[in-house]
């Protein structure tokens, strides 16, 4: 788990965020052992600001990848850092309901869950069928 952490602040630390100054990193761990960093990544129409861990998500599935085993999620926060809602939903997509997801803060605090409890209830690709 150290790896995984340390590589996520790594990200961090590439972080833009001239508006919000609040630097996010992530790294994400696919099934076969490669791991693929993300930072959050603003804009001055927020709307198209990105944040750490979609960045790392989307740079694992356009390198290949189409499972993810584990992602962990760093900032300077008080308590671990928690994902917002649109990240949830992209690890919904792209990791098992019981993936391991790993929120940690530069302090070194910790807390392990899974994306079925971060988002309980998750729109999933059969909830279009007919």
């Amino acid at each position: 788990m150290e790896t995984i952490i340390q590589r996520a602040k790594e990200a961090k630390a590439s972080a833009y965020v001239p508006y919000s100054t609040f630097p996010v990193g992530a790294c994400a761990e696919t099934e076969d052992g490669f791991y693929f960093q993300g930072c959050n990544i603003e804009n001055a129409s927020f709307g198209l600001s990105n944040c750490g861990e979609r960045t790392a998500i989307f740079n694992a599935v356009s390198a290949g990848a189409k499972r993810l085993k584990k992602i962990a999620v760093v900032a300077d926060t008080k308590e671990p850092v928690s994902p917002c809602g649109a990240c949830r939903q992209v690890m919904a997509e792209f990791m098992d309901p019981e993936a391991e997801v790993v929120l940690a803060n530069v302090k070194g605090d910790r807390k392990k869950v899974t994306v079925s409890e971060l988002l309980p209830g998750a729109f999933e690709a059969g909830d279009m069928d007919e």
